[in-house]
C-alpha cells in the first residue's frame, strides 16, 4: 500500500517534473560502469597462449608457401577465436544484466505517494525518505524526521558518527557536513534514526563526486576456483612450451628436419594447452549467476555459486522471511481485557485510547512494518498534520522507540517496544510485573508479536533525551504476521535436500516455536534464548546447536556467535539478514544472504546472495541452481581433460615412434571448433540430475577437481587414446596408405570425442534439455560434414594430408572411436556419481 505524505510542503516533485530534471541533469551517477568491450576482448583473447602458437603455425605455413594450409588455419583460427569472443560477450550481457539488477534503489515521494526508484533516477528536489541502515543516494538537506546518526567516515576518513538535526525551511545549506549540520552526502551511512530530505546535488556534482570517488559495483576479482584453474592452466602451458621445445629439437637435432620439428612442436603445443579452463569456467559462473537473476536470487560474488549447492545450514530470519512481513495490528490488551481487532479499530473507550498512544508512538515515515500496521488500522481515525517534536531511535540499553508530542497541556511522550524494555521504563517490578509478563507470554504462544506501551506528559520535550521516569504503562500491542504460503513447501523440499534450516529471531521463544511449528521447522529441542546463549562458552554453544532449532530474543551480535557454533561443528553455513548489525554474520557465513527490498545496503554489501523477492523459497531453487553448477562444471572440466589427452598424445606419440604425424595444426583447430562450443552450449545447459535435491549436500572438503579427478579423467583419456592410435598403428600394419590412416585416426578421434560428449551430456534421470539436444545434434552435424569433406573432397583432402579411405575403413574408425568414446564417457560419468556418494557421506 502506498504511503502518503503527512507533510504537505514534502509531497515531491511530479513525475513529469522529475522527468524533465533528469534530462537536464543526467542520471544520479559518479561514473559510467567500466566493462570489457568488444575491442578489449578481442585483445585479450589474441593474448592466449594458444592463438599465439595458431597464429605462428599460421606464419610458418606462408613462409613455407604452403597458401592452403595457411589460409585454412587462419579461418580455423579466426572461427575460433569468434566462439570465444562469442561466449566472453554472453557472459559480459549475463554480467551486465546482473549490474542492472544491483542497481540501488531509493524511496522517494513523488506526486505525493512514496515510490522506489532506480538511485540513478534521482534528481535535485526530490524528497527523499532516509532510514537506519541505508545509505544517502544523494547530496541532501534534511527536513523532517529523526535526529539523525550518521557514518561520514567515506568522504572524512573520521570514525566517528556526526548528527544531523532536520533544518527549517529556508535554513542555509551547510557544505561542510559538521556535526549538528542538517546536509547529508551522498554515499555516507544512516547508522541510526529515519528522516525527510530534499535532493540537492545528484552524479557527479555531489560532495563525493567532486572528490573523484567512482562506483565498482561487480567488479569482482577473480574467485579461488578461478585463481587455482588459472594456475592449472599456466602449470600445464609452461610444460606444453618444454615439451614443444623437446619436439623441435629431437626432430630438428636427430633427425634433421626442422621444418617437421616446428610443426611438430606447434601441434604439440596447441594440443596439450587447456585453453578452454578459464573460458569454461567464467561462462558458467556469469550465465549461473545470471540463471540465478531469474529464481530472483542476485549473486553479489562470483564465489558463492561455488559454495551454494554446498550448503549444509540455513540461518533464517522469521520477520519477513518464514513469514510475510505484512504485519497487523491483531489485539490490544488492557488490564486483564483483551479486544480483537481483525475487523478493524475497536469501538471501546479503553481500547482506542490505548491504540492512539500506539500511533503516536510509531514512526511517521517508518520501515518497520509494525508502524505500517498502527498506521494502516489507526492512520484514518486519527490524521496528523504536524511533525512529532523530537524521535528517540532504539538504543542497545533502551529497546523503545519514543516520540514526543505537543499538546495543548505540555508533552507527550509517546513509547513503544520490546515489553521488558517497556516496563523498565514504567518501573514495574514485582507482582505487577509478573502479571503483564504472563499476559505476554499466553499473546507469544499464539504466535503474535508483542510490544509494550507507554506514556508520559511533562511540561517541556526533553531535550535530546527523554525523560528517565514516570511513565505510565499503557497496555499491549500484539501483531500477527502470518507464515507465507508457500514457505512449508520450500523448507520441506530444503529438508529433503539434507539441509538443516535453524530460525533465529528477536522475538519472544514462545512466539518463535509457534511460527517454527506452522513453517515445518523442527521445534522438538525447544528454543535458546539469548541469555542462554551469552551464558554459553564457544564449546558448550557448538553442542547445544546441534540439538536447537529455534533461537529467540537473539541480539545482533549473538548472531556471529551462532554462526560460528555452526561452523565448529564442519557445517556450511548460509546466513539471512537485512540489518545493519548483521553484517558481521554475513561476512562470516560461507554465504550471506541479504533481503532486496527491506535489507538495509550495509546487509546487501556484506552478502554473497540477495534475495530480489525478499521470499525464503527463492533460496531453495538458488540451491539446486548451484548443485546444478557445481556438477556441469565438474562434468566439462571432466571432458576436457579426457579429450586433451588423446589429442596430445596423437601429436606427440608418432613422433617418438619415428611415424608421421597423425595430427597438424588444422585438425587441431578442427576439434577445437567442436570441444568449445560442446563446453559452453551443450555442458553449461546440462540439466539438474534427478533426485539432485533428496541427497545431501556435499562436504565442505570436497574439491570441484581435485588431484584424484584429474587423474581418473587423464586415465580415461589415455584410453580413448589407446584406441585411436592403437587403430592407427593396426592399419598402418595392415599397409593402409598413410593418409588413409591419418584420416580414419581424426574420424575415431572425432567419434570418440562425441560419444565422449553424448554420454556426459545426459543428466542421470534427466535426460537433455531440448536446447541441449538442438545444440548437440547442431555440433554433431556440423562436425561430421567438415570431417566428411575433408576426406572426401580432394582438394580438402590434400589440405588436410588426407587419402580417401575405404568405406570398411572408415566404418571401422568410426566404429572404433565411438565405442571408446561411450566407455569413456559412461566411465566418467560412473566416476562422477562415486564422487557425489563420497562427497555426502
Amino acid at each position: 500500500m502506498p504511503h502518503r505524505s503527512p507533510h504537505p510542503d514534502l509531497n515531491g516533485l511530479s513525475e513529469a517534473e522529475a522527468a524533465r530534471r533528469l534530462a537536464e541533469h543526467g542520471p544520479n551517477r559518479l561514473s559510467e560502469r567500466r566493462t570489457r568491450r568488444l575491442w578489449r576482448i578481442v585483445l585479450d583473447a589474441f593474448r592466449e597462449p594458444m592463438f599465439l602458437l595458431l597464429f605462428a603455425a599460421v606464419a610458418l605455413y606462408f613462409a613455407l608457401g604452403d597458401m592452403g594450409e595457411a589460409l585454412f588455419l587462419l579461418a580455423g583460427s579466426a572461427a575460433t577465436v569468434g566462439l570465444m569472443i562469442l561466449q566472453e560477450a554472453r557472459s559480459e550481457r549475463a554480467l551486465a544484466a546482473l549490474r542492472k539488477l544491483a542497481e540501488p534503489t531509493a524511496r522517494v515521494m513523488r506526486d505525493g505517494v512514496e515510490r522506489r526508484i532506480p538511485a540513478a533516477g534521482i534528481v535535485p528536489g526530490d524528497v527523499l525518505l532516509v532510514a537506519e541502515g541505508g545509505r544517502a543516494p544523494a547530496d541532501a538537506v534534511l527536513r523532517a524526521g529523526d535526529v539523525l546518526t550518521v557514518d561520514e567516515s567515506i568522504l572524512t576518513g573520521e570514525a566517528a558518527p556526526v548528527v544531523k538535526h532536520p533544518a527549517a525551511d529556508g535554513a542555509p545549506d551547510n557544505p561542510q557536513g559538521t556535526a549538528d549540520s542538517a546536509c547529508l552526502f551522498a554515499g555516507t551511512l544512516i547508522v541510526r534514526g529515519q528522516g525527510v530530505a530534499v535532493v540537492t546535488r545528484t552524479g557527479r556534482t555531489t560532495r563525493m563526486g567532486e572528490i573523484g570517488a567512482s562506483l565498482m559495483t561487480l567488479q569482482e576479482s577473480p574467485t579461488p576456483l578461478q585463481q587455482a584453474t588459472r594456475r592449472v592452466v599456466r602449470t600445464l602451458g609452461l610444460f606444453a612450451v618444454l615439451v614443444a621445445v623437446g619436439v623441435l629439437l629431437i626432430q630438428g637435432l636427430a633427425r634433421q628436419d626442422w621444418v617437421a620439428g616446428a610443426l611438430g612442436a606447434l601441434t604439440v603445443g596447441i594440443a596439450l594447452i587447456p585453453e578452454e579452463f578459464p573460458m569454461v569456467l567464467a561462462v558458467f559462473l556469469a550465465l549461473g549467476g545470471w540463471r540465478l537473476a531469474q529464481k530472483n536470487v542476485l549473486v553479489r560474488r562470483s564465489a558463492a555459486i561455488e559454495t551454494l549447492g554446498a550448503i549444509s545450514v540455513l540461518c533464517v530470519d522469521k520477520t519477513g522471511t518464514l513469514t510475510r512481513n505484512h504485519m497487523r495490528l491483531a489485539a490490544l490488551w488492557r488490564d486483564g481485557r483483551e479486544w480483537n481487532c481483525a475487523a478493524g479499530a475497536p469501538a471501546d473507550r479503553t481500547a482506542r485510547e490505548l491504540l492512539h498512544v500506539t500511533l503516536l508512538a510509531s514512526a511517521v515515515h517508518g520501515m518497520d512494518p509494525m508502524d505500517n500496521a498502527v498506521h494502516e488500522l489507526a492512520g484514518d481515525l486519527w490524521a496528523h498534520e504536524a511533525s512529532p517534536l523530537r524521535s528517540y531511535p532504539l538504543r542497545p540499553d533502551r529497546l523503545a522507540f519514543i516520540q514526543a508530542w505537543q499538546e495543548a497541556e505540555g508533552v507527550l511522550f509517546a513509547a513503544k517496544g520490546a515489553p521488558e524494555a517497556v516496563f523498565d521504563l514504567c518501573g514495574l517490578k514485582g507482582a505487577a510485573r509478573t502479571h503483564l509478563e504472563r499476559a505476554v507470554a499466553d499473546l507469544a504462544a499464539r504466535g503474535l508479536r508483542v510490544l509494550g506501551v507507554a506514556s508520559n506528559r511533562c511540561d517541556h520535550d526533553g531535550g535530546r533525551e527523554p525523560p528517565d521516569g514516570g511513565f505510565a504503562f499503557e497496555g499491549l500491542a500484539a501483531f500477527e504476521d502470518p507464515v507465507r504460503e508457500e514457505v512449508p513447501v520450500a523448507l520441506a523440499a530444503a529438508q529433503a535436500a539434507g539441509v538443516r534450516v535453524v530460525m533465529i529471531t528477536g522475538d519472544y521463544p514462545d512466539t518463535g516455536l509457534a511460527i517454527a511449528g506452522r513453517a515445518g521447522i523442527d521445534v522438538t529441542g525447544g528454543a535458546l534464548s539469548g541469555a542462554e546463549v551469552a551464558a554459553l562458552s564457544p564449546a558448550a554453544l557448538a553442542e547445544a546447536v546441534r540439538n536447537v532449532s529455534v533461537f529467540a530474543r537473539i541480539s545482533p551480535d549473538q548472531k556471529l556467535r551462532l554462526v560460528e557454533a555452526f561452523r565448529a561443528n564442519g557445517e556450511l553455513v548460509g546466513m539471512f539478514g537485512d540489518g545493519v548489525n548483521d553484517a558481521p554474520a554475513l561476512e562470516a557465513a560461507h554465504v550471506g544472504v541479504a533481503m532486496g527490498r527491506r535489507g538495509t545496503d550495509v546487509a546487501r554489501e556484506a552478502a554473497d546472495l540477495v534475495l530480489l523477492d525478499d521470499r525464503f523459497a527463492s533460496i531453495v531453487p538458488g540451491i539446486a541452481e548451484g548443485r546444478r553448477i557445481f556438477a556441469n562444471l565438474r562434468v566439462a572440466l571432466a571432458y576436457l581433460v579426457v579429450v586433451h589427452v588423446p589429442m596430445a598424445g596423437l601429436a606427440l606419440l608418432p613422433l617418438l615412434f619415428g611415424l608421421s604425424p597423425v595430427l597438424f595444426p588444422m585438425q587441431v583447430v578442427l576439434l577445437e571448433l567442436v570441444i568449445d562450443p560442446m563446453c559452453a552450449l551443450v555442458f553449461e545447459g546440462r540439466p539438474a540430475a534427478r533426485g539432485a535435491m533428496r541427497h545431501p549436500p556435499r562436504r565442505a572438503d570436497a574439491p570441484l577437481f581435485g588431484a584424484r579427478s584429474l587423474l581418473v579423467s587423464a586415465a580415461q583419456g589415455a584410453g580413448l587414446l589407446g584406441a585411436v592410435f592403437g587403430l592407427h598403428l593396426f592399419l598402418l600394419s595392415a599397409g593402409v596408405p598413410e593418409g588413409a590412416a591419418r584420416a580414419a585416426g581424426l574420424i575415431s578421434l572425432v567419434a570418440g570425442n562425441l560419444g565422449v560428449a553424448g554420454v556426459l551430456s545426459i543428466a542421470p534421470g534427466a535426460g537433455r534439455s531440448p536446447a541441449q539436444r538442438l545444440a548437440f545434434a547442431g555440433i554433431a552435424v556440423l562436425a561430421a560434414t567438415t570431417l566428411a569433406a575433408g576426406v572426401a573432397v580432394p582438394w580438402l583432402a590434400r589440405l588436410f594430408q588426407f587419402e580417401t579411405p575405404t568405406p570398411l575403413v572408415a566404418l571401422a574408425a568410426l566404429a572404433a572411436g565411438l565405442a571408446a568414446g561411450l566407455a569413456m564417457g559412461m566411465a566418467a560419468l560412473l566416476h562422477e556419481g562415486r564422487f557425489v556418494r563420497r562427497a555426502t557421506t
